[in-house]
């Protein structure tokens, strides 16, 4: 492990996010809040990176495999930590539930402590929708754009540290300028959300805050009934396009713009978007079924859920689990869909679902005809075995993460609805559960070391478990 590689990667993230959230208080000055202090301590965060990184200015940076996954763990750490700071010094709540908000934050999870948010300063309100902005693309990405300025090597092992999905799909042989097109199309999609927004009837302040919780697929909301609130049909299907988008491939879109008309055409497309729609019909005619409201009506707040949960990002307009034990079922199955793998939503992410199935068909046909020589295939390309194992490692680890959390809340005293929803929720990074924890509730109940063990969990799933298991194996150490 080379120390001065670490800090160096993390001074230089330091530096551009602590200079990202000084745009906050800007925003406070505008509406004529005290924010002083606020200015104050991210310009003292902004120098001491600033100055870790200016004395190791002549060190060669050279990220290994093992400095990646640590600077990946240590980031979403101190990043929580730094996060978490306006929010005590500018309201009056402990620095376990500022964690927490930070960390739900930047991981894009969207669950919150607060149960008045129209009570926040606006500056508050809006360093919370900017974490989720600057974390649902991954902040290590950022990092790897700005990796070249330092040196040209180490870029793609933090990049295949922090990424999601079960493979690096690259549009460039340079990983900065992948980065880059990433976060051009990040920025136009932010703007474009922004705008329509406004088109529709929101207020400039509100159509920000809510264009970036909803390209980062986070969820927070300047309202405490979140979309709910605005009872716009018009702002629900602007902002169900734009979870949905956000929750494709990025890599696809980087494709679709450059002119390749093909470029959705893949089955982790397809079954996403099969899925979406085969959820949202079901939710609507289960709640048309069991209410008065037209079918409109009915398909409009089903999509928006369907769609928020699955993309997890967690806006609500209304309270599904007055709709049924049908409907929770359904949500249910929208809390483990996750989005495409190489987008900002979390969750188990559509290609495994499929590598899953396809495997298990796959077994049952070797098992009726053993001497049949045959493999799985995903867009006319052959899985190897390395990856279904891969597929299938993530798949225990996550449930497992699951099982450990749910197991801890039930511990605690939570009933066997709440704990397991919460416990997909945060290790989902989705924000609302069932219960306890549902889409009307909020998260300020839970006990400091509550939120402490919350806040695990979210980076775990944020990180996808790998990247935070692997720091416990003796081999890590030692191979690398």
């Amino acid at each position: 492990m080379n120390k001065k590689n670490i800090l160096k990667f993390i001074s230089t993230v330091g530096m551009v996010v602590f200079f990202a959230l000084l745009i906050p208080p800007i925003i406070g000055l505008f509406y004529g809040e005290n924010v002083t202090i606020y200015i104050i301590t991210m310009l003292l965060l902004f120098a001491l990176n600033g100055l870790v990184f200016y004395i190791l200015k002549n060190h060669n940076l050279t990220l290994s495999i093992k400095d990646s996954i640590i600077s990946v763990n240590l980031v979403w750490i101190l990043l929580g930590i730094g996060g978490a700071i306006p929010f005590v010094l500018m309201l009056d709540i402990s620095f376990f539930d500022a964690f927490f908000e930070s960390i739900s934050g930047f991981t894009t999870t969207g669950a919150t402590v607060f149960s008045n948010v129209e009570a926040l300063p606006h500056s508050i309100l809006f360093h919370r929708s900017l974490t989720h902005w600057l974390g649902g693309m991954g902040i290590i990405v950022l990092g790897v754009g700005l990796l070249p300025l330092l040196n040209p090597n180490g870029s793609l092992s933090l990049f295949k540290a922090e990424s999601t999905g079960i493979s690096i799909d690259k549009i460039s042989p340079k990983i900065r300028d992948t980065a880059s097109r990433l976060w051009t199309i990040y920025i136009v999609f932010t703007l474009v959300n922004f705008l329509f927004l406004i088109i529709f009837g929101m207020n400039w302040f509100d159509a920000l805050a809510h264009a970036l919780s909803t390209i980062s697929t986070g969820g927070f909301s300047t309202k405490n009934s979140s979309l709910g609130y605005f009872q716009n049909d018009g702002i629900l299907w602007v902002t169900i396009f734009f979870m949905y988008i956000s929750s494709i491939n990025f890599i696809s879109h980087i494709r679709f713009f450059m002119g390749e008309k093909t470029a959705y055409f893949h089955e982790e497309f397809k079954w996403l978007t099969a899925m979406l729609i085969a959820l949202s019909l079901g939710l609507a005619l289960v709640h048309v079924t069991n209410s008065s409201d037209s079918f409109y009506v009915a398909l409009t707040h089903a999509t928006f859920s369907v769609v928020s949960i699955s993309t997890t990002t967690g806006f609500a307009t209304i309270n599904y689990e007055t709709w049924g034990n049908i409907a929770v079922m359904i949500i249910f199955l929208a809390m483990i869909l996750g989005g495409n793998t190489g987008s900002t939503a979390g969750g188990i992410k559509s290609i495994r679902h499929i590598i899953f199935f396809k495997n298990i068909f796959f077994e049952i046909k070797k098992s009726l005809h053993p001497n049949t020589i045959s493999s799985i295939f995903i867009d006319n390309k052959e899985i190897k075995n390395h990856t279904i194992r891969s597929v299938f490692g993530f798949l225990s680890l996550f449930t497992l993460t699951i099982f450990i959390t749910m197991a801890y809340l039930y511990a605690r005293g939570l009933d066997e609805m709440s704990s397991l929803s919460t416990a997909i929720s945060m290790v989902g990074n989705i924000g609302p559960g069932f219960g306890l924890t549902g889409p009307t509730e909020n998260y300020g109940f839970f006990t400091w070391y509550d939120k402490i063990v919350l806040s695990i969990a979210m980076i775990i799933g944020r990180l996808e478990c790998y990247t935070v298991f692997i720091i416990f194996s003796r081999s890590f150490w030692k191979k690398f």
